[in-house]
């Protein structure tokens, strides 16, 4: 197998070797002098072969570019381009001056020359000067001196790449650095014309694709590109970043880049996850990838004809990148505490039970033992966490599920219903698996860069199991689905996520291809019309819960008759819930209960008719999964029927009506009355006015 060395002099364009690697772009904080000493080693290892060094927030690289670095920084910048250098890894010092330079004031060129040569005195070769995420208008003084931007970037850019010697790598990343920045398109961009004409053809151009962070990128799009900038641009991949999201990370394969890009590009460098240690899949699978296609250069697996490039599967670089990073995970960073035999600077604590370990008694709870992570642990990671544009299988199978499930909810005890939610369960609970042991995994460092990550995934997925369950009646109705009081684990998004519930565009940019949308309910007065669609769903609920409606020589409840029909409703008193498949609930009252009662089960003296002079009744359909719209319902009753002077309300719920019961015990203001006359399976709810 070829050296790493000699696969970079297979990979060159024209007489310069082909660029691989990493960019530390990111905003966030940046990483340890430890994790990018291990990034060389990697990088090394694999074969690439470049590291740009251009973290947003060191702020000697942009904020105050013009400081030279203290003795302190210098020490480590030194140590670490000679990390660099002892792993073969070309160490590109990178320079964010765009936020305030200005272009014609020879002092601040001078500044800019002056910090670039410390650098170079720190045994720095290569540079990059980089002019994106800033404002394009320019100060009145650059106006006078220069035609355009552009012509003031290239200016500069040149004369500092002159004074450095003409490195043999020098990238300028501009300011229109996507096509969709372009305007009004790439091939009539003025800005990229003039880069392409006036930069010197010994520096190279950074390019993200499309867009910022591109879905794909193809190699008719790098054509237009190269032909106006005279050049083979160096792609900057935002595939993996993950500083414009918090609550997103992507440790998914490097894709949709066709290897026919290769000799079309001058490189490729992965700006990758804020977090370090993520990272491994991203990086190693970019490896892979360039190398794929590499004249005579070794291959890491071989990737068949299966897939649309004949060079590269995806998938199969995934997999390669996940055994190596289970090997790491498995790998304890933490030091080892002594074991008996070996001397400690003290006595271990002496307790009772002696020397021997600790065994449980018959019919005692078995000691915990910590099941080790697997391949299958990291695929089902990889495949919640995968890509910006594109879930992984499963997480796509489990959304289609729990869509299919939701909306076929009124089937819940059918065959194919519950064969369904048995899959969905059982990829849940792996989920929970996965959870568990990556908590437990020996390399900490790792765990402790996923965790939040996991952690929430691992609680939404649990809420949604928990509804299924409710679903298919194997559970109680979670409070945290049915309850207006949640606790705050229970949602997700804060402010962030408030502010695009606002928006008009909410949801349309989910990743799950057929999304259930946004429901949107109407609650409207009930009229006789209704009467039809109020007692099919009443008896609908009935079926769903086994309940056998009573015959008419038997004791009627008065909310069943108000449901039926055979009871009108008090004028004003009634609503509907509506969606857009049609009536899907209903709330009825009636102010005074006590006629009604009497003419059903005779002149019967019921004390708490007193209290409770009105009852309501209702019911909503299981596809209505927000309580709100019921919960809103329910208040607009009470105030009407408050205002037609009543006192108090009562509701009439049978034990197995567990979501009724729970929707009317989440209120807080309905509690258990007593009421003589129900059936043993009837509970009576009040609340006063």
């Amino acid at each position: 197998m070829a050296t790493s060395v000699e696969v970079k002099d297979k990979r060159r364009t024209g007489n310069k070797r082909f660029v691989s690697g990493v960019v530390e772009g990111f905003y966030g904080r940046p990483w340890t002098m430890e994790q990018r000493t291990e990034l060389f080693k990697r990088e090394q290892k694999w074969g690439l072969n470049t590291y740009l060094y251009a973290p947003k927030d060191d702020y000697k690289h942009r904020m105050y570019w013009r400081d030279l670095y203290c003795p302190e920084e210098a020490g480590q910048l030194i140590a670490l381009i000679s990390a660099a250098k002892q792993h073969n890894i070309d160490f590109i010092y990178a320079i964010s001056p765009g936020l305030d330079i200005t272009f014609s004031n020879r002092k601040e060129v001078t500044a800019l020359k002056r910090k670039l040569d410390q650098v170079r005195d720190f045994g720095c070769s290569s540079f990059s000067l980089l002019f994106d995420d800033i404002e394009t208008e320019m100060c009145p003084a650059d106006k006078q001196a220069f035609s355009s931007f552009a012509h003031a970037q290239v200016a500069i850019t040149n004369e500092v790449y002159q004074h450095l010697g003409e490195p043999e790598t020098f990238l300028f990343c501009p300011t229109d650095y996507c096509a969709a920045f372009c305007t009004p398109n790439v091939s009539q961009s003025s800005y990229l014309h003039t880069v392409g004409d006036k930069l010197l053809p010994g520096i190279d151009v950074l390019w993200t694709g499309p867009k910022v962070v591109s879905h794909k990128i193809s190699v008719k799009s790098i054509e237009e590109v190269s032909s106006v900038l005279k050049r083979a641009p160096v792609i900057w991949d935002n595939i993996h970043a993950n500083d414009y999201d918090p609550q997103r990370i992507f440790m998914g394969p490097f894709k949709d880049r066709p290897t026919e890009l290769l000799p079309k590009l001058r490189g490729v460098l992965t700006n990758p996850n804020c977090e370090f240690h993520p990272n491994f899949v991203a990086i190693h699978t970019l490896a892979t990838w360039c190398k794929a296609c590499s004249n005579g250069a070794p291959r890491d697996v071989e990737m068949g004809d299966e897939e649309q490039d004949p060079y590269y599967s995806p998938q199969k670089a995934l997999i390669l990148a996940l055994t190596d990073w289970l090997q790491v995970f498995l790998s304890t960073d933490q030091p080892t505490a002594c074991s008996k035999k070996e001397s400690c600077d003290e006595e271990p604590m002496q307790t009772d039970l002696g020397e021997g370990s600790y065994v449980p008694e018959p019919g005692e709870n078995p000691l915990y033992t910590a099941e080790p992570l697997t391949l299958e642990d990291l695929k089902l990671l990889s495949d919640l966490f995968y890509l910006p544009y594109e879930h992984g299988s499963t997480a796509r199978t489990m959304l289609h599920q729990l869509d299919w499930l939701k909306r076929h909810s009124q089937t819940a005890k059918t065959a194919e219903w519950c064969s369904r939610a048995q899959h969905f369960d059982d990829m849940c609970e792996a989920v929970v698996r996965m959870f568990n042991r990556l908590s437990n995994a020996p390399n900490r460092s790792i765990l402790y860069d996923l965790y939040n990550y996991i952690c929430d995934i691992k609680s939404g997925v649990n809420m949604a199991q928990a509804y299924i369950k409710s679903l298919g009646g194997l559970g109680k109705p979670s409070a945290q689905l049915m309850s207006g009081d949640l606790e705050p684990w229970s949602f997700r998004g804060g402010l962030s996520g408030e502010f695009q519930r606002m928006l008009p565009g909410h949801g349309n940019r989910d990743l799950f291809k057929h999304p259930p949308k946004t429901a949107v309910f109407c609650i409207r007065p009930y009229c006789p019309e209704d009467q039809m669609e109020v007692q099919k769903i009443f008896m609908t609920m009935q079926r769903e819960r086994q309940i056998q409606v009573p015959s008419l020589t038997q004791p009627r409840l008065i909310s069943d008759m108000l449901s039926t029909g055979d009871i009108s409703p008090t004028p004003q008193c009634a609503l509907v819930l509506e969606d857009e498949l049609g009536v899907c609930g209903y709330m009825l009252a009636l102010t005074d209960t006590k006629a009604a009662a009497a003419n059903i089960q005779g002149d019967m003296n019921h004390s708490a008719f007193e209290d409770f002079p009105s009852l309501v009744t209702g019911q909503v359909l299981p596809r209505v999964s927000d309580p709100s719209p019921g919960k809103r319902m329910i208040e607009q009753l009470l105030s009407a029927i408050k205002s037609s002077g009543s006192r108090g309300v009562f509701c009439e719920l049978r034990h197995s009506e567990r979501r009724m019961l729970d929707f009317y015990a989440k209120l807080g203001s309905f509690n258990p009355i007593k009421m003589a006359g129900l059936p043993q399976d009837v509970i009576a709810m009040g609340t006063s006015l």
